[in-house]
């Protein structure tokens, strides 16, 4: 090794002893003759003092040195003078006094600053990744990540479960996003698609008689990217046999924990994980990954509404809608402006229009001011005050519409206002299980049932006999896990009969033969003795953003794609020749453009 120690490990036990150490230089300060250094490798920072005097054969080197030039050193570990010691460093107790100075390698002046964390052009940090990658943050995510996939894996090797690869070129299936398809050279004509998820396969370790599988899987979905989508990502992918929901569930609430113990023991996770049922989630939170770190929960005024003669209310009604409200502490001040921003921001999520009631005294019906005052009378208002536990200088944001949009809407508005607000504590992981979904959702553009999770969910038991007369109402046995408003996984337990599975496949309208086709060797597998088994697949690199406090998928994943799937650095995808395309019998439909 060119380096005896790591930079960040140096501490006051090291004081006297005489140290190789290599690495970038973070940042150059001249101090009349004596340069100080910021010395960074892959553990930290340490400071390294360049004193002409000691190296006076080398003071060419010194003055020519620059960030992020690549050097090694020797040099003699002190005791930083008293009252210059540095608290935010690991380090900051002792420094290095250099004896001998190598320039591995210099660097020209970067596109952007490493040293300093500020905002640039993503295209640019996407282009340059190498050089984004050395921030410090950049790289404590890299460390984050590996801290949370080891903790993940070593939990699980203990609660007996097989690390099992699965193949990556597999059978096209489509049945979600597109798949990305794969030409075969030696079976021309044919393609392999790239997995979305080993869902079937890992099924199919069930039958094999593994018992309890997981992966931490590479997924593939052609689809359209935002900032917490890529097209090819990373799950914590799992199975077990003879498994139920709450197996699955307490599972993955002792995973977690031993996670956070690990990862962010500086951070709050309130236990035991709360579990909400889908109805229950939409009904207060109108949505099914909710952020139940605060409060500002739905509020139902429907009943009230009713003994109205308000036009807007009635109209919302007599079509099948609902009336629901949020209240905002302290904003009752809010502008015209202000508000007309919040009816924008209710319009673009799909509602025809916002109420809003400003609350001045939360005694006083007649210090509200809105709207609604010349259609409710004293009575109904401070009912609804009540109902909403408004207090003095308090905001009331209502909607009226149909449950969907009024779930989004208010949805928006939350999480929007929580952000203004900042009375979420970012320190804080808030867990919870979302159970009992629809095992279908009704398309109305497709005229069809479609699944709520995947087809491969089991319905509920009970529910069983309505999968031919009624699907709508059948419950599945599906799962989710949330956190902080974000859904971490998605899991279900899994059909394991072939004449269920046939059902469920019949009501989403696939024929005979299509099943035959798409899934045939999958329900032959079935018969030949599957065990009841369940699963759920966690999204690493979701998971990873939450814990690292990140908005951006794209900040914990080494080399990302930018939101048009394309990688800057590496300049893909590209162009072949047309050689390569005849090796694959393919061409192109089209002249292709430059």
């Amino acid at each position: 090794m060119l380096k005896s120690h790591s930079c960040g490990d140096l501490r006051s036990s090291n004081v006297g002893e005489t140290v190789a150490l290599a690495g970038w230089v973070h940042r150059r300060r001249d101090h009349g003759g004596v340069v100080f250094v910021d010395l960074r490798d892959s553990t930290g920072l340490v400071q390294v003092v360049l004193d002409p005097e000691r190296l006076a054969s080398q003071a060419e080197t010194v003055r020519e040195l620059r960030g992020e030039h690549v050097i090694r050193l020797v040099g003699d570990v002190v005791a930083r003078p008293a009252g210059t010691e540095n608290s935010k460093l690991a380090t900051g107790v002792v420094e290095v006094a250099a004896t001998d100075l190598t320039v591995l390698n210099d660097c020209p002046t970067p596109p952007f600053y490493i040293n300093e964390d500020v905002e640039v052009d993503e295209n640019l940090l996407l282009r340059y990744r190498y050089l984004y990658l050395r921030r410090p943050r950049m790289l404590a995510n890299l460390v984050l990540r590996n801290r949370m996939v080891k903790t993940i894996r070593d939990f699980l090797d203990g609660e007996r479960f097989l690390d099992i690869e699965t193949p990556i070129l597999i059978k096209s299936t489509p049945e979600g996003a597109r798949d990305y398809l794969v030409p075969s050279r030696v079976n021309p004509g044919k393609f392999y698609a790239l997995p979305q998820s080993p869902q079937q396969l890992k099924q199919i370790l069930m039958v094999a008689g593994t018992e309890r599988y997981y992966q931490i899987a590479r997924c593939f979905r052609d689809e359209d990217l935002r900032a917490d989508r890529q097209p090819e990502f990373t799950q914590l992918d799992l199975e077990m046999s003879f498994a139920e929901e709450e197996d699955i569930l307490c599972l993955m609430e002792r995973m977690m924990v031993e996670v956070m113990k690990e990862v962010r023991p500086d951070a709050s996770f309130p236990q035991p994980f709360p579990r909400l049922t889908y109805a229950e989630a939409m009904r207060r939170f109108g949505t099914d990954k909710p952020d139940v770190r605060y409060g500002m929960e739905i509020v139902d005024l429907a009943d009230i509404a009713a003994e109205t003669a308000f036009g807007i209310f009635q109209s919302a009604l007599s079509s099948g809608g609902v009336i629901r409200g949020i209240c905002v502490p302290g904003c009752a001040d809010y502008s015209k402006s202000q508000l007309n921003e919040l009816i924008e921001r209710a319009s673009a999520a799909g509602a025809k229009g916002l109420m809003t009631a400003s609350v001045s005294d939360a005694a006083n019906c007649e210090s509200v001011k809105s709207v609604l005052t010349k259609h409710l009378s004293p009575e109904q208002m401070l009912e609804m005050l009540r109902r909403f536990g408004a207090q003095s200088g308090d905001l009331l944001l209502i909607v009226a519409d149909s449950e969907p949009v009024v779930c989004k809407v208010l949805d928006s508005l939350r999480r929007e206002m929580a952000g203004r607000l900042q009375i979420a504590d970012p320190n804080t992981f808030a867990y919870c299980f979302v159970v009992g979904f629809p095992l279908f959702d009704w398309n109305p553009e497709a005229g069809r049932w479609d699944s709520m999770h995947h087809p491969f969910t089991a319905p509920s038991i009970e529910d069983e006999a309505l999968l031919e007369t009624d699907p709508g109402k059948v419950g599945g046995r599906h799962y989710d896990l949330v956190c902080n408003g974000n859904e971490l996984g998605s899991g279900s337990v899994r059909i394991h009969r072939r004449t269920m599975q046939e059902k469920v496949f019949s009501v989403l309208g696939y024929s005979a033969d299509d099943v035959q086709e798409r899934f045939g060797y999958f329900l032959t597998a079935l018969e030949y003795g599957a065990p009841p088994h369940a699963g759920i697949a966690l999204g690493i690199d979701r998971m990873a953003m939450i814990l690292a406090g990140e908005s951006s998928i794209r900040e914990v994943i080494a080399f990302p794609k930018n939101q048009n799937a394309y990688d800057l650095m590496m300049d893909s995808p590209s162009v072949v020749d047309t050689a390569q395309l005849d090796e694959l019998n393919l061409s192109l439909k089209r002249q292709r453009i430059d």
